[in-house]
């Protein structure tokens, strides 16, 4: 069985989105090539409410999917479809732009919790952790209605094995399956936490794309790479029947993304991806005419 090896490993960039959010951009606009269908990954990771409280006002997407996945953290968010409410620890906002539709989304300290009465600064209630990951439409989706899907952590399936704790948010893990799936793109999204030492292997799809974030500690990917692998990096692996995956003594956890590339053109223009530019531009003259909102 062939192991995948080690394709890339990319750090990222500080930038800031939205009204003034500061994040981490993993993957963007230069790697769309590689990473199909995977557009783009910002990570979160900061204590400090003022990197993230103005948050993301009213925007449009279209021709994309966005997935809002919060370890930590509170997002309240509404849309254009009538959808509202909170993001909360362990849930994940799985939102099919399609056509079009405009939204929100507000990160919020927690319910504060007194500074005397925290046994640490890692519990502070205003600590935001998670990630926002999109994922293109085929050309023949681009313009499907709309669609949420609110994954509330008791939905999340867990799968405990010998040092090793999976998540499954979409997709297949063993005999355990996700609520989702993806309607238009097969996803599998996994949580994986490893024990200090402990090694994990997961049987793959050959020519699927996938790629990890590591959220905490470090780690090695498969077989004769010794390369060490820190926190806060993407790494994209070749393709290959069997992901390996082993946790230094500082232990590894990291968010696995698999799906196949579509392998189509494509036309990006800040919240909207498109096939060409005429598309594009369409959408944003629709924005400036007022006729982005599709009627269902």
């Amino acid at each position: 069985m062939s192991v995948r090896s080690i394709r890339e490993i990319v750090t990222g960039n500080v930038q800031y989105d939205g009204a003034g959010v500061k994040l981490l951009r993993v993957i963007s606009l230069p790697n769309v090539k590689e990473f199909d269908p995977f557009l783009m990954l910002d990570s979160f990771n900061t204590r400090d409410p003022d990197d993230y409280v103005k948050g993301f006002p009213w925007h449009p997407h279209r021709g994309i999917e966005t997935v809002t996945y919060l370890i930590h953290g509170e997002i309240e968010h509404k849309d254009s479809l009538g959808n509202k409410g909170k993001i909360l620890d362990g849930c994940c906002q799985w939102m099919t732009a399609g056509s079009g539709i405009l939204h929100q989304e507000m990160p919020r300290p927690s319910e504060s919790t007194q500074p005397e009465e925290q046994e640490s600064v890692y519990e502070a209630s205003d600590w935001m952790l998670g990630v926002q990951l999109w994922i293109n439409l085929p050309r023949k989706n681009k313009m499907a209605p709309p669609k949420y899907h609110d994954i509330t952590a008791d939905k999340v399936p867990w799968v405990c094995r010998e040092g090793a704790t999976i998540g499954v948010i979409s997709g297949h893990y063993e005999n355990t399956t996700g609520v989702m799936q993806g309607d238009y793109v097969k996803t599998l999204f996994l949580d994986v936490e490893l024990d200090p030492g402990v090694r994990w292997e997961l049987e793959t799809e050959q020519d699927a794309t996938l790629f990890v974030f590591i959220v905490e500690g470090e780690g090695w990917f498969g077989e004769a790479d010794h390369q060490l692998v820190s926190s806060k990096k993407a790494v994209l692996f070749h393709q290959g029947e069997e992901f390996v995956a082993k946790a230094s003594q500082h232990g590894l956890h990291f968010l696995l993304f698999s799906g196949h590339p579509l392998q189509e053109p494509i036309a990006w223009g800040g919240p909207i991806v498109m096939n060409t530019d005429e598309e594009l531009l369409q959408a944003f003259k629709e924005l400036r005419h007022g006729t982005f909102i599709r009627e269902s």
